[in-house]
């Protein structure tokens, strides 16, 4: 899992989303305020950590500039990627809308 941060009248949103990363862009599907926010403002951060036994192993944070892709069949297929990474139903959030997340800058840190 990771944690996005929106951000839309000098307000900060930040919520956990699940994601999956390739060819140097990250995809999610979300609803609700996030897409609302990213729709307003496409700069985004997200926040990527891994843990084993409760102990952090690495933490990576990624900002970029969102786009929202109002197309059904790349939304139902980014959805499915996404939801078999996290052993979901395929069809679970069939609500959700597919947002790609193009990196800009990347910051990393083990522990």
């Amino acid at each position: 899992m990771a944690h996005l941060g929106t951000c839309t009248e000098g307000r900060p949103h930040v919520a956990p989303v699940w994601y999956r990363y390739e060819d140097d862009a990250v995809e999610i599907v979300t609803t609700g305020r996030k897409l609302a926010n990213i729709r307003e403002n496409p700069r985004v951060a997200l926040s990527i950590q891994d843990d084993e036994g409760g102990a952090t192993k690495w933490m990576v944070t990624l900002l970029g500039t969102a786009t929202v892709v109002d197309d059904e069949a790349e939304t139902e297929t980014a959805r499915r990627r996404i939801n078999e990474k996290y052993d979901a139903e395929p069809e679970a959030y069939a609500e959700n809308t597919l947002v790609r997340i193009d990196v800009g800058s990347t910051s990393y840190r083990t522990y």
